[in-house]
């Protein structure tokens, strides 16, 4: 008789879990036919179904495994999808042992066609580099949304403002015409937190578009539209944290999941603990697992069900929206075999894509240590094509701005460029004058429009590939540094602004001209074959401020000369005879200009010549 009791508890309990239980979530949503991925960890979330059996009956779709953790709300079901299955809806079955049952759908694709030959960001682009909430509020309508904790407050520099995926498309044309040929899109995934949520570096979806941005569709439709006019779209993601009002934060699938201390712990952002042969243990986990923020979670990519959560979500981006590369944040602090991990997996779904990490240091030493064909003294082998040349920028930005009269500054851009022994391949660092998180680059130069100009010209003309801020074309610039002022709104973005920076309305002659300047730098850029694959010789610069290089291949030469100098310089062409030999004229490239190139040439004060030598 207390046989058929417990019997009877058993089935009533069993039957009552699956009663209250229902799929609310399933991630990634779907997975296509094809891909050399094709083993997929599905994330199903609801309450209590960690107990139940998944049953799949699809042709060439294998049911591999299920697990369940600690967590009674999540069951983890991984399927191999052969090459031979049809698209449609594949039905999940969770059952229990009386054959109840609920059902979860999952969509089976067909890849589009050429998604596995997207081709990356290279030294033949521009990138454009936008805070969409800052540039342009193309639908006002969704501005406030239900659910959405934050609201648009335009007058707060740290609130939202409005910008939106529709504003980026309405000018798509002006970006073109600007002579770029990719953009960089700060994260536009959902960031459902109470304040200061505009930057988008806080996720609480993995999978979700912002809506207050748009939706997924309108992505998508983003990147087609982008692709279309020969722009190629940069997703910023993030692999290390995310919001810490991420819907699993309120229910985490296992206790490992993210870093947890006793107390909180910020990370100590000293990247130099991953190397240091004296560091401490201690330091480095507190680098790796203390949090970015308080208010960004720091997740344990150690946990390898997580680790392949990131892999999937990553690729479920690239292949359901075509874009041509990724910049990743934050780049050394997750687990670094996780980053290996990661980086491998992109690259050989996508062999021809590219991948940008941050690690802002000013060390050359540290920022190579990421590259791809670094051969570390640890033994580390990283996978990432291209990094962020920090070490550049600041090398530019003190040579511009700092005035000495032992030494020419400009050594510190020698200096800087002649550390490129350091790195398997200089010419895939992504170079810049500024970005998101630094004062803008005419606030670091003194709002000197001239040594701006030079800071655009040595940026397009010298190795890598260059990406400029929105709104360096009309000299934007900042006070104080905030974030908030730095990611100021662009003039004409939203519907009652008296300037327009896209129409020319209400620009002063200063910036009609500055972006007159930038466009057609960038446009001859873009057939400047020389400039994206040539070759780099300059010259130890002299005490009298000029610094001079050459780009070359077999077929063609530009000269690129910078003269910081408040007066003319005649500059002595000697110097240069073993690149110059062959040839007899210069052609400025911004004003068309041909110069004899004699013994000695005129190098107006505060100027950068740029000579295609014929």
């Amino acid at each position: 008789m207390k046989y058929f009791v417990y019997l009877f508890i058993f089935i009533s309990t069993s039957t009552n879990i699956l009663a209250q239980s229902e799929i609310t979530r399933t991630e990634p949503p779907n997975w296509w036919i094809g891909m050399e991925y094709n083993t997929i960890e599905i994330l199903l979330y609801g309450k209590n179904i960690s107990q139940l059996t998944p049953f799949i009956e699809y042709k060439g779709v294998k049911l591999i495994s299920h697990q369940s953790y600690q967590n009674p709300n999540y069951l983890f079901v991984t399927i191999e999808i052969s090459e031979k299955t049809i698209p449609g809806t594949l039905k999940i079955n969770l059952s229990d042992f009386n054959n109840t049952s609920i059902n979860c759908e999952f969509e089976i694709k067909e890849r589009e066609n050429g998604r596995k030959n997207i081709k990356g960001f290279d030294t033949s682009d521009a990138i454009y580099l936008i805070t969409p909430d800052r540039f342009a509020n193309g639908d006002p309508t969704n501005d406030n949304v239900p659910n959405m904790i934050e609201k648009v407050n335009r007058k707060d520099k740290d609130g939202r403002h409005g910008g939106d995926i529709q504003g980026i498309v309405d000018h798509l044309d002006y970006i073109k015409e600007m002579g770029f040929t990719s953009i960089w899109i700060n994260p536009l995934l959902e960031n459902n937190m109470k304040v200061t949520s505009y930057h988008g570096y806080s996720i609480t979806d993995f999978y979700n578009i912002d809506p207050r941005f748009g939706n997924n569709a309108q992505y998508k439709k983003l990147c087609d539209i982008a692709k279309s006019k020969d722009l190629k779209i940069i997703m910023d993601m993030v692999a290390n944290h995310c919001g810490s009002n991420h819907w699993w934060m309120h229910d985490l699938p296992t206790p490992n999941w993210i870093n947890e201390w006793t107390n909180y712990t910020g990370s100590n952002h000293k990247k130099a603990t991953l190397v240091d042969p004296y560091g401490a243990d201690s330091d480095k986990k507190i680098f790796t697992d203390g949090w970015f923020d308080i208010s960004m979670p720091d997740l344990n990519q150690r946990n390898k069900v997580l680790a392949k959560y990131l892999i999937q979500n990553t690729l479920w981006w690239i292949e359901f929206s075509g874009i041509s590369g990724i910049r990743m944040d934050t780049y050394p602090y997750p687990d670094m075999e996780f980053m290996t991990d990661w980086t491998t997996s992109i690259m050989r779904e996508y062999p021809n894509f590219n991948i940008v990490g941050e690690e802002w240091s000013l060390l050359p030493t540290a920022v190579s240590y990421w590259q791809a064909g670094k051969k570390n003294e640890n033994g580390y082998t990283s996978a990432l094509k291209s990094l962020m040349d920090f070490p550049l920028q600041n090398a530019v930005s003190r040579a511009l701005r700092e005035n000495l009269t032992w030494f020419s500054t400009w050594e510190y851009v020698y200096d800087a460029l002649a550390q490129d022994y350091l790195y398997p391949d200089p010419m895939n660092l992504v170079i810049f004058p500024d970005n998101h998180d630094m004062s803008r680059i005419h606030a670091q130069l003194g709002n000197d429009i001239s040594k701006t100009k030079m800071a655009m010209a040595y940026f397009a003309t010298t190795r890598g590939i260059p990406q400029f801020y929105y709104g360096t074309e009309i000299l934007m610039s900042d006070k104080t540094g905030d974030h908030g002022e730095i990611r100021s709104d662009f003039p004409g973005g939203w519907l009652n602004d008296t300037m327009s920076a896209h129409k020319n309305i209400g620009l002063s002659k200063d910036q009609e001209d500055f972006k007159n300047y930038l466009s057609n730098l960038l446009n001859w850029r873009k057939s400047s074959t020389v400039i994206h694959s040539g070759k780099t010789i300059h010259f130890v610069p002299e005490k009298n401020d000029v610094y001079v290089y050459f780009r070359y291949d077999k077929k063609n030469a530009v000269l690129v000369i910078l003269n910081k100098n408040e007066n003319n310089v005649s500059l002595d062409l000697t110097r240069f005879s073993d690149q110059i030999k062959d040839y007899s004229i210069g052609t400025e490239i911004i004003s068309g200009s041909k110069m004899k190139l004699g013994k000695s040439l005129l190098v107006p004060a505060k100027t950068a010549f740029i000579l295609e030598l014929n």
